[in-house]
């Protein structure tokens, strides 16, 4: 991440806005959905299939899962959750007004490692393909984005959770300052499950 802030801080140069590649047209197209129940009928004769489909399903083999009936959505985003070495967890309760959160910025130590991770429910129905897509912004100027393949979940009572890999914090006083953040969970069919903005500050130190 932060591509831009790592080469300027290297070669110190001025920062140049951040140019948002076009998504590459593939000739990938998801297969045909197919509900639970669908999924769940179909083979039923060949015990070895029904047996591998009881252990991926879980307890959503037995029927539809649903966490939550007055939500017709699938995927239920409850948290965003920035894990530094050496910190305790800062979270971010998606469950709230999505529209305050970037009113409230993490505050990220400069050159630190860290994870994100995203915790959500599926309910209803298996989702395919889902993915986090997130663009940082300062002042104004796109600096950074990317992108990661979440994967595919089966409905279930209990929270599940993606995690992203390892990414290094910027460091020095060109990339010290505030930044927005606009992230999308998403899926192969385009569905936007969740989009919220939020905010942190990268500092000298943790305060």
């Amino acid at each position: 991440a932060f591509r831009l802030l790592k080469m300027a801080e290297e070669e110190n140069v001025n920062i140049e806005p951040y140019e948002e590649e076009e998504e590459e047209p593939t000739n990938y197209k998801p297969p045909p959905e197919k509900s639970l129940e669908e999924m769940i009928n179909q083979d039923q004769d060949d015990e070895s299939l029904r047996k591998y489909k009881e252990t991926l399903l879980g307890g959503s083999a037995g029927g539809a899962v649903v966490v939550d009936p007055s939500n017709p959505k699938r995927v239920l985003v409850r948290k965003l959750v920035l894990v530094a070495e050496d910190q305790p967890e800062m979270v971010l309760d998606l469950t709230t007004q999505l529209d305050t959160l970037k009113d409230k910025p993490f505050t990220i130590k400069e050159g630190i490692s860290y994870r994100i991770r995203i915790e959500f429910h599926v309910q209803r129905e298996i989702v395919t393909g889902l993915k986090y897509i997130q663009r940082s912004y300062r002042k104004g100027i796109a600096v950074d984005k990317m992108t990661h393949m979440v994967g595919s979940y089966a409905p279930k009572e209990e929270i599940q959770s993606y995690t992203t890999p390892m990414e290094d914090a910027p460091s020095g006083l060109i990339a010290r300052g505030h930044y927005t953040v606009k992230s999308l969970f998403t899926d192969d069919d385009g569905n936007e499950h969740l989009k919220w903005e939020w905010s942190f500050d990268i500092k000298k130190d943790w305060n």
